[in-house]
């Protein structure tokens, strides 16, 4: 039977690679975006996938969008909360403006994307529950105070998702990649690149798409047994 998966974030960079590499699975995807309306548009015409307009730091944006896409596709089985965003300064001039849109997007974000789906996961007794956290949230980051508290935040809501679901046959799993490399990454200066991959014991950052078949693996019923748990992602740079 095809499943349905919904990845936030999913038309660019890491999301883009999860939202293509589920599809090529047989899942039937829908991936949403924030505002790049001529990317989104690109990324649907490129790939078939559907793609889906909200913002996630929004409740009740969130629920509709969500109906919709159920409306159109079925009944959500699988959930990949990837949207997510930065805005970084060093804590003592960081604004409480920068605080909060990161932990909306960030945090508040994954529970408006899980909650409208949970109960429909429950009914059909099947569910499968992705995070992207990150690196910084599990050794924090110089600059990233907003952005590591949401990241580590992440992490408690699939160890408290897992628990919760295991008994209704959902999974809750978080993957904190390392230095990916996103168009994002790409964009830094070389130096600063080179720096980077300086930390990183593999020598090289990391592919979307060694992301994405994480998440492909967590999807599937390989991975029923697997729950409350985080992989790291990042070539040996930060081992927990």
């Amino acid at each position: 039977m095809a499943r349905t998966a919904l990845v936030t974030g999913g038309s660019r960079g890491i999301g883009a690679a999860i939202s293509k590499t589920l599809k090529a699975e047989g899942y039937t995807v829908a991936a949403t975006y924030a505002g790049n309306d001529e990317a989104a548009a690109n990324f649907t015409e490129e790939t078939g996938i559907k793609t889906f307009k909200w913002n996630v730091g929004d409740y009740e944006e969130s629920k509709a969008g969500i109906a919709k896409v159920e409306e159109e596709l079925g009944g959500i089985d699988v959930v990949v909360a990837n949207a997510g965003i930065t805005r970084d300064a060093p804590f003592h001039k960081m604004t409480p403006e920068q605080w909060q849109q990161v932990i909306d997007t960030n945090l508040t974000g994954v529970f408006n994307t899980v909650h409208p789906v949970w109960p429909g996961m429950r009914e059909r007794g099947f569910g499968r529950v992705i995070v992207i956290s990150s690196i910084n949230g599990q050794k924090g980051q110089f600059g990233q105070v907003n952005y590591a508290a949401t990241k580590a935040g992440d992490l408690g809501i699939v160890k408290s998702l897992a628990q919760e679901g295991a008994a209704k046959g959902i999974t809750a799993n978080a993957i904190c990649p390392g230095y990916i490399a996103t168009e994002m990454v790409m964009a830094v200066p070389e130096k600063v690149r080179d720096m980077i991959i300086g930390q990183i014991p593999t020598g090289r950052l990391g592919e979307p798409e060694e992301i994405a078949r994480c998440v492909a693996f967590l999807a599937s019923d390989d991975a029923s047994f697997i729950n409350g748990s985080t992989i790291s992602a990042n070539g040996a740079q930060f081992v927990v």
